[in-house]
């Protein structure tokens, strides 16, 4: 039985030309991108390899597009090694919509749909509620948790054990950042975002959200799917679909994902999809794991030759 975990990445990923050189030279991957053509309307592939990276950073493309990179980047894997399975799977933010793929709890293109209707929403909340973010490094959690108290803003990812990060009204953010050395920390980055994501300011992203997805149809899982909000594998089609819109306001314990995949046996994750920022975090986490990840052709023939994946 396979000991190795999925993961798929999250907003922030994004790059031109990211998934160009798999969908050349995999028919697999390249289908990925024309049914994403197709569900969304317009040519999201060109989008993804040419760029504007003004466009691709948009909320309601990007969330499609890492989504249909990391689809893509899979089917290459899978074009390869046919029979490739994984004892579980995660994902960070809109990551979670492509683990849950991944388990078959939704469909390809129901994610699509879904990812670019929860871009959107999030952006009118973001324009509704102006906010920020700020990534605070090195400090306790019970003094980030302090901090928050402090400011007025609320933990947005547990990232790692010193790396948080907080959401919240930009005046309040601004003023974490500045105090975060009162509490500990080495650093505070604010982050290049478009507002305070996974935060209560998204309550109006969360509540529409929550109306797409009761015309969307989920399934039970086939493989364990770590929850964002609860740190723990999905249950049934409702749950899924209940978290995933509490999901939207909530933080993101990816901590405690990656615990509770260890307690499980997991002793590797593999990151499939753009960029190599989760592979990071694992091994902030639980530095005896094994990583590695699949953004492109040489990280592919990376991952098949070093013997990680059964």
């Amino acid at each position: 039985m396979s000991h190795t975990a999925i993961l798929f990445p999250g907003q922030g990923a994004q790059a031109v030309g990211m998934g160009k050189d798999l969908a050349e030279a995999f028919p697999a991957s390249r289908a990925v991108f024309d049914t994403a053509n197709r569900v969304l309307g317009f040519d999201l592939a060109r989008l993804c390899f040419e760029g504007p990276i003004e466009e691709l950073t948009k909320s309601s493309n990007t969330q499609p597009a890492i989504f249909t990179v990391s689809a893509a980047c899979f089917a290459a894997l899978r074009a390869q090694r046919p029979d490739v399975a994984f004892a579980a799977t995660a994902g960070l933010s809109l990551g979670e919509w492509s683990a849950l793929w991944y388990a078959g709890s939704i469909s390809l293109e129901d994610a699509l749909r879904v990812l670019q209707a929860r871009g959107r929403f999030m952006q009118e909340s973001c324009d509704e509620r102006p906010g920020g973010m700020v990534s605070i490094i090195g400090a306790a959690p019970d003094k980030v948790q302090a901090l928050c108290a402090a400011t007025g803003v609320e933990v947005a990812n547990f990232n790692s054990a010193d790396q948080i990060v907080l959401s919240g009204p930009a005046d309040r953010i601004a003023e974490a950042a500045k105090r975060a050395a009162e509490f500990g920390a080495r650093k505070a980055v604010k982050l290049n975002v478009a507002g305070a994501f996974h935060s209560s300011l998204m309550a109006s992203a969360a509540r529409k959200l929550e109306a797409l997805l009761a015309g969307v149809t989920f399934k039970a899982p086939a493989r364990p799917v770590f929850s964002n909000v609860s740190g723990r594998p999905h249950g049934s089609p409702d749950e899924i679909r209940q978290l995933m819109v509490q999901q939207v306001t909530s933080s993101v314990r990816w901590i405690s994902c990656v615990e509770g995949m260890k307690a499980q046996g997991i002793r590797a994750h593999l990151e499939c999809g753009p960029g190599k920022v989760l592979a990071g975090l694992v091994k902030r986490i639980d530095k005896d794991a094994a990583v590695h990840n699949i953004n492109d052709r040489p990280t592919l023939e990376g991952a098949l030759n070093s013997g990680a994946i059964a």
